[in-house]
């Protein structure tokens, strides 16, 4: 009876530690919050709002409330999904390109050799360019007759020696997600190089002593003891390259099939001075990325784990 008596007190003193550690943890991270609303909730919230009203470039300060007109009109325009299709299509791609690309680095930059450290330098170079500086230099590499990649092809005698890279469709979306990859893939393995560092080496000794090949120790330990480094990955590229904007302004200006979502609301934004429709698109790229953030946490990671695990 005694000690019966005993574990409920000490269940109630740690449930007491537990409430009064939780009460703690709120007051310490109530002043981040009140920086988070300010900065981020605002602005959310002040887009939300824009995008409900209709306002008159002719005459200052006249607006009225249009409900949810602009988003009907957002919805049922042509070029709104074109550019959604255009935004998936884009991220599909070009993170897939840097996960494999990424990935491959960060196991290179993972084996000890001589010259790791200058090898991990260079690798983290194309990601600290700027991407306006990386965009110029790719579309400075594909002019027409004048740029570098024109004059390689021509000289290898390979296909492409006479298209205009990006002034048709295909080859433009074709040269955007090459420029992505390259900048971009570095960030990736960056990522994918920390989660490896963390996995002990005892257990690929283990496995060597059982005869494991190099094949079976990725798929067994390496892969499943990389998943939370690999979703971490995909969210924050994919989030990237759902709001991709910088890139396709300054290659293409959004010609040629590469008008994303990001850059349709600029343009309704800045030369057609629809504010209210330009708001109501950025308020659905929002949607959109939130939306395609969940399905990966809460789909993603169970799905790598399933892969890792079919050997």
């Amino acid at each position: 009876m005694e000690a019966a008596t005993a574990r409920i007190s000490r269940r109630q003193e740690r449930r007491r530690y537990g409430s009064g550690e939780r009460r703690l943890a709120a007051l310490m991270l109530s002043p981040a919050m009140v920086v988070i609303a300010l900065v981020a909730a605002y602005p959310i919230g002040y887009a939300i709002w824009l995008s409900l009203n209709e306002y008159s470039v002719r005459v200052p300060g006249l607006s009225r409330f249009a409900g949810f007109k602009n988003y009907s009109e957002a919805l049922g325009s042509s070029e709104f999904w074109d550019a959604v299709v255009t935004t998936f299509l884009f991220t599909g791609i070009s993170v897939s390109l840097e996960f494999l690309v990424g990935l491959g680095m960060a196991l290179a930059m993972h084996e000890a050799f001589r010259g790791r450290a200058l090898l991990r330098t260079v690798v983290l170079v194309p990601w600290a360019v700027l991407t306006v500086v990386s965009a110029i230099t790719w579309r400075t590499i594909f002019e027409p007759n004048l740029g570098l990649a024109t004059q390689v092809l021509s000289t290898l005698g390979l296909p492409g020696a006479d298209v205009v890279w990006l002034g048709e469709s295909g080859y433009a979306m074709a040269v955007m997600v090459l420029a992505d990859v390259w900048k971009t893939a570095p960030f990736m393995a960056l990522l994918l190089l920390a989660g490896l560092q963390v996995i002990p080496d005892d257990v690929y000794d283990a496995a060597k002593v059982d005869g494991a090949g190099t094949w079976q120790r990725f798929r067994g330990i390496t892969l499943p003891l990389l998943v939370p480094a690999i979703l971490v990955a995909l969210i924050f590229r994919t989030l990237d390259a759902l709001r991709i904007f910088d890139l396709p302004f300054v290659l293409t200006r959004g010609s040629n099939g590469t008008t994303t979502l990001s850059l349709l609301a600029h343009q309704e934004l800045t030369t057609n001075r629809l504010i209210g429709l330009g708001s109501a698109l950025s308020v659905l790229t929002f949607v959109i990325v939130m939306t395609v953030s969940f399905i990966y946490i809460r789909t993603v990671g169970g799905n790598i784990r399933d892969l890792a695990k079919d050997d």
